[in-house]
């Protein structure tokens, strides 16, 4: 709803081009009618922003029909950042968690949230992201984040603003409900805020800038070692050279210095778009790596086949039936 008050309709028209074979029904909770709408389910994913009293309603649901099966999927930080918070969710009668990273699933298991958790990563729709063709270039740089709550302020300034202005690249960023003290230092740097992109258009944006850098939330750089968010994902797959502000490749998702570059301050970040720059071997060669990754063990259909295996763990038929109810 917030997407539809400040974008209008024309946003989510567009997504159905993009997504046609979705089914989505907008819901009010206390008119929610679970049994219809759940009716021959044989897996349910429930994603965590959704309201606790939705998790505990869908809970009450599996106690009654335990032919289904109930999934509780997080892709968020709120385990480490705001624990209270996940602890009001009532699991009790979930047969499990999907976690976008191991040290999350760890969580789960270790405060005793649930019974089983699953690690499952996230992953790259190829059939949206992937290498697009541009009539002309825009620009040299772009970013695609929000610049969030204070969250990696500080690290934005070190890894995207100071770089740009010491090389003079022209640059571009795009983000949503950014404060107006970011999009004033954007502008006294001669940077371009171009405000909200729908994600299906990254792939369109990317194909007109050289490269792009990626900034991760100091939340999941200091408390979620080797959970990288989405974006890496999605960016390696539209084949745009990346230079990384640090994060701990823990769980072996790539491979540094091959699929992508790693810039451990602002001067290394200068050196390492310079180079990219400078180098439209190296450029291509990182870009195409980091593809070829994404393409070989993360694409969505990577994530489907691993949700098929645990669904043996579950003993679910494979011809089953799959609903999934997100916020």
């Amino acid at each position: 709803m917030h997407l539809i008050e400040e974008q209008g309709r024309t946003s989510i028209d567009r997504f159905w081009e993009f997504y046609p074979e979705l089914d989505i029904t907008q819901y009010e909770l206390s008119a929610l009618q679970l049994e219809r709408e759940l009716a021959g389910a044989d897996l349910v994913l429930a994603h965590e922003w959704n309201d606790p009293e939705l998790i505990w309603k869908l809970g009450i649901y599996r106690r009654s029909h335990r032919q289904m099966r109930l999934l509780f999927h997080d892709t968020h930080h709120r385990a480490v950042s705001n624990p209270q918070a996940m602890a009001a969710y009532d699991l009790s009668e979930y047969d499990g968690v999907l976690d976008f990273g191991s040290v999350i699933r760890a969580l789960y298991l270790q405060r005793r949230w649930c019974r089983h958790a699953w690690t499952w990563h996230e992953a790259a729709d190829t059939t949206v992201f992937q290498p697009k063709t541009a009539e002309r270039l825009d620009g040299e740089l772009a970013w695609i984040g929000n610049w969030g709550d204070g969250e990696r302020t500080e690290e934005l300034h070190r890894y995207l603003l100071k770089p740009v202005a010491e090389l003079g690249l022209s640059a571009q960023v795009h983000g949503v409900r950014d404060p107006h003290s970011a999009r004033q230092a954007l502008a006294k740097r001669g940077i371009r805020h171009a405000g909200w992109l729908p994600n299906y258009d990254v792939p369109t944006v990317f194909s007109r800038f050289r490269v792009t850098i990626h900034v991760p939330r100091r939340q999941c750089a200091r408390s979620l070692p080797g959970i990288p968010t989405i974006r890496p994902f999605e960016t390696l797959a539209c084949g745009i050279p990346l230079v990384s502000a640090p994060w701990e490749n823990r769980e072996h998702l790539f491979t540094p210095g091959q699929d992508y570059l790693v810039a451990r301050n602002s001067r290394e970040m200068s050196s390492q778009l310079r180079n990219l720059l400078e180098d439209p071997g190296t450029a291509n060669s990182i870009a195409a790596h980091g593809q070829r990754t994404i393409q070989d063990r993360h694409t969505c259909a990577h994530r489907a086949n691993e949700l098929l295996r645990i669904c043996e763990d579950l003993e679910l038929p494979l011809n089953m039936q799959l609903s999934s109810l997100a916020s």
